[in-house]
């Protein structure tokens, strides 16, 4: 088992209470900043943190950096809901980010703002782990009908949530992130926060919950929040367990090759009396 825990990150009460449904026996942590995490294990027996960070880049970041320098974490991952932005996904798919786009960053000219992309893309390692879990299929909560779809692309994160898929931010993204696959508000904070302590593993996954247009209301109302919150749960569940089952086959296998480097030198120093 896993000395370093998994840390799950959620903005909302629904994504919270969604992941802590697969929690095992969570008790509470208060952190010496006052901030409150449920410390819990998976199914596979694994120890898992999870915090509400609330909404929004920044406030993600902050809790971010508590989480990682509270519990020392082997990753990070963020679960939570997304507006589809792409006409493929369908409500209740699952999106891994492969990379994030923060897509506020620009300069403002006479002839108006100018983009200036930036990137922050996941880790190699972790991002083979969750196509291996969404090739497996077995993450999936047989209690949900039908089966969602999960989908690997980038996520474009700002500060804005999406009303109507005609707006002036809508057709920013559109103009300059025109392959992100959804919207969001909190995975360019958490992702910028594993990146600058010890560049952790960081998995950002979504739930559609609605298509970022005039139809989210209607999406909400008819419960596609706790559907899709349900749905990266419980994806990013499964994913914590393999990212913590890979970390500690790694600490095998490095502990295994260090006793036999020590073995060899014993023998070659020895010598045999007679």
């Amino acid at each position: 088992m896993s000395t370093s825990p998994v840390v799950i990150l959620t903005a909302l009460d629904v994504e919270y209470e969604a992941v802590r449904a697969h929690l095992i026996g969570p008790r509470s942590y208060r952190s010496v900043t006052d901030t409150e995490f449920e410390v819990g294990r998976t199914a596979g027996g694994h120890q898992v943190v999870l915090a509400l960070a609330g909404r929004g880049n920044q406030a993600v970041a902050v809790i971010g950096e508590r989480a990682i320098n509270a519990f020392h974490p082997a990753a990070i991952l963020f679960s939570g809901i997304a507006g589809g932005i792409q006409p493929q996904l369908s409500l209740g798919d699952v999106v891994v980010a492969t990379h994030v786009y923060p897509y506020h960053g620009a300069t403002s000219a006479g002839s108006g703002l100018q983009a200036r992309p930036h990137t922050l893309q996941i880790q190699h390692g972790a991002d083979q782990v969750a196509h291996r879990v969404a090739r497996a299929g077995t993450w999936a909560n047989p209690k949900l009908s039908g089966r969602p779809t999960v989908r690997f692309g980038p996520i474009a994160a700002g500060e804005v949530v999406h009303y109507a898929s005609e707006s002036d931010q809508m057709r920013w993204i559109r103009q300059h992130y025109n392959d992100a696959v959804a919207v969001e508000t909190e995975g360019a904070g958490i992702a910028q926060a594993a990146h600058l302590t010890r560049s952790l593993p960081v998995v950002v996954i979504r739930g559609i919950s609605d298509l970022a247009d005039d139809t989210k209301q209607a999406t909400d109302r008819a419960g596609w929040q706790a559907v899709a919150a349900a749905n990266a749960a419980a994806f990013t569940l499964t994913l914590a367990d393999e990212l913590a089952r890979r970390r500690t086959d790694r600490s095998a296998i490095s502990e295994e090759r260090s006793m036999n480097l020590s073995n060899k030198n014993i023998a070659k120093n020895s010598t045999v009396g007679i």
